[in-house]
Order: C-alpha cells, then structure tokens, then sequence
C-alpha cells in the first residue's frame, strides 16, 4: 500500500472514533438530563414555579374580573384543591373548578376575611349544598391585602380543610397580595409618567412656535412651496408632540420628529444651524419614554446655539453598545452654568431649561437611576448630554 494510502486510513480510523466518541458524550449527557426531569422534587419544583409564573402573568393588570379568570386555573393547580374563587370588596370574580352553583354565595362566605383580615375555614354547616356527590364541602378563605387594605379574598373548596390546606391558602393568598400590590405600583408609575408628559407638553416652547410660525410667513410671499412643506412639518410635529395614547415609543419615531423640529429651525437659523445624525440602524427599534430626546435637542437650540455668534452645530449619534443603545446630543454653543444643570436634576427649579429635569426623571422611573441623564458643560465651552436605555426592557414590555 502506497504512503498517501496508508495515510488516508490513519485518517479515517481517527475520524471514526472521534465520530463515536461524540456519539456517546451526548448519548450520556442525554441519559443524564432525561434521570434530572424525572428526579420527582425536581419536577415538582419546576412545575410549581412555572405555574406560579404563568399565575404572575395573568395578576400583573391587578384584581380584575379578566385578571382573576386567566389566574384562576393556575391558582388551583397550586392548591390542589375541587374549587378555588377570587372576588374583591364588591363582586366574584371568578370561580374555577368544580361545584360552580357555589360561586353565587362567595361573597357570604367572604364576609367575615373582607371585614376583619382574618382567614375563615368554613364547614358542612356553614356550606348548605343539597347535591350529594358534591366535593364542595369545607372552604379557607384568606385574605388579599394591598397597601394595608384588604381588596379581596382567595378562598380554597374541597372536601375538607385541614391544616396543610389552610396554610397552603393563607401562604397563596399572600403571593397574590404582592402581585396586586406590584400591579398598583405599576398603574402608579405609569400614572407619574402620564402626568410628566402632561407637564412636558406644557413646556414645548411658546418661543418655538411663534418663530415657526414667524419664519414660515416669511417664505409664504418668496417662497410659497417651502412655506407649505414648512407647515406641513409643523403639523406633523405638533401631532406627534400632543399625541394621545402611549408612554413609549421607538427610537426611529422619536428620531423623525427631530427631523421635522430641526428642519423648522434651519428655516429660522439658515446656515447658522448645522445638523449632523448618526444613527446606527440597529438602534431604530429600541424603546424608550416618549419624547425622550426632543426636548433636549431643544435645549441644544435655545441655550447652546441661539445666543451664540457664528454658526453652530448639533451633533446627535444613537449606537449599538452590546445590550444597550446610547443616545449622545452634543453643541458647540455656549454652554451653561454646571451649577444650575446639577440643581436642575436634582429636581430644583428649571428655569428654562426645557424639560431637561423632565427628561431625566422619566428615564430613571423607567430603568432605574443608572440611565438618567449625564450631563458635561461649561460656560462656553458647550454641552454634551447623554443616556443610555436596554434594548430589551421588561418594564416596557409589560406596559405596552
């Protein structure tokens, strides 16, 4: 046999047993992973808390009738009980399970938990039910307290109503207070936010929309065509500014607005106004709190480029940094006092730094204190302001 031959089957005797190695390396990593899902506390944990999850997700808009009806399945699932029913102060919001022609006498038996706060075990006596083969014989009902309050009851039916089952109610009926209180918060959070743009629409600038105007009449007689596209920009950038319905939107609609905003103002400035975007087209689709940038593009305007002799510049770049994206808005004008910026953030009086304090609080509502506003400037030296928000944020998510 030739060399190359011989070669050739020193090859593929190698490649063989590697093959067959890797064959049984999975083989074994196979068996291993089927012996850890069929370990039976192992199961049960992970049943449990994917329950347990799927639960949660249904509770995040609060004890609501729809809330409490997706919920209730799961909510069974982790007693183990024929029946299980929610209702607030008022009404029942779902029963789930078996013996339904209960549900209309939920509220009786909840009255005691919903005006003392106390877990009631109910027995035969107390569960009149003419039908025989009926499981609903004994109930636990325990309380669902948000913010001091009880807001409603959980309550637990079955044949009997031991120790085990009273605990097991009592500790389920605490985990669905921390959903309700974790959905309150969120309603407030979003209400706070809602009234931060209430308040940030109040401040667009009266200044800024007398010199639209103003600019756009002075091309209607020499410019007619651009006069119109001129206001055809700012309606858009009005619609979009006082729209209604949404606390977010995405990086790619926020950045079209500032195109209309900042063409408005090359109409006043002329070519004392230079723009520069660059903007990383991965970016475009990240969310973050509606009107986010537009105000602080504004205040490049007013305070850096305004008062400033000579033209100016505004430098805004949006790129890709690993799990976040960056925002950067930068102007050579003539920058700001740090004081008065550091006092601004700190919540003190703005002045007419328009929305800056704004801005900066609604971003650390949303994604915590780490992507508020950073802010480098100096008394004519320019201002460079700068934040960063996740691609992929839960808290968004669950809001929209």
């Amino acid at each position: 046999m030739r060399p190359s031959a011989n070669l050739t089957a020193v090859l593929l005797v190698v490649l063989t047993t590697l093959v067959l190695a890797a064959l049984v390396w999975a083989a074994t990593r196979v068996v291993r992973h089927r012996r850890h899902l069929e370990d039976p506390v192992d199961r049960a944990t992970y049943t449990t808390l994917h329950t347990a999850s799927r639960a949660a997700t249904h509770l995040r808009e609060g004890l609501t009738p729809s809330a409490a009806a997706r919920a209730g399945r799961n909510l069974r699932t982790l007693l183990g009980t024929p029946a299980i029913a929610l209702c607030d102060t008022t009404s029942t919001l779902t029963w789930e399970g078996q013996g339904s022609h209960h549900q209309e006498d939920v509220l009786r038996h909840a009255a005691d938990v919903l005006a003392t706060g106390r877990t009631v075990v109910l027995g035969r006596g107390d569960l009149d039910c003419p039908t025989p083969d009926c499981p609903v014989r004994h109930a636990v009902l325990a309380p669902v307290v948000s913010d001091e309050h009880v807001v409603g009851a959980l309550a637990a039916y079955g044949r009997t109503a031991s120790t085990a089952v009273t605990r097991a109610t009592e500790e389920l009926a605490g985990w669905v207070s921390c959903q309700v209180e974790l959905a309150e918060l969120g309603r407030q959070r979003t209400r706070a936010m809602e009234a931060e743009l209430r308040a940030l629409r109040a401040q667009i600038s009266p200044h800024f929309v007398y010199n639209c105007l103003a600019a756009i009449a002075s091309f209607v007689r020499t410019e007619p065509s651009r006069a119109r596209e001129l206001l055809l920009e700012f309606a858009d950038f009005s619609r979009y500014a006082f729209r209604r319905g949404g606390t977010f939107t995405t990086l790619a609609d926020e950045l079209t607005n500032i195109e209309r905003y900042l063409r408005l103002e090359q109409a006043r400035f002329g070519d004392r106004l230079q723009v520069s975007l660059l903007v990383a087209p991965e970016v475009l689709a990240v969310s973050l709190p509606y009107l986010s940038i537009q105000p602080l593009v504004e205040n490049a305007v007013r305070h850096g480029l305004e008062g400033k002799e000579g033209p100016g510049t505004i430098n805004l770049t949006a790129r890709d940094v690993g799990s976040e994206a960056e925002i950067v808005i930068e102007d050579d004008g003539i920058g700001s006092d740090p004081e008065v910026v550091r006092m601004v953030l700190a919540g003190g009086p703005g002045g007419d730094h328009v929305g800056l304090g704004n801005v900066d609080a609604r971003l650390r509502q949303v994604f915590g204190d780490d992507h508020g506003l950073a802010v480098e400037t100096a008394e004519g030296a320019g201002t460079r302001v700068s934040f960063r928000v996740p691609k992929y944020s839960p808290v968004i998510r669950s809001s929209t």
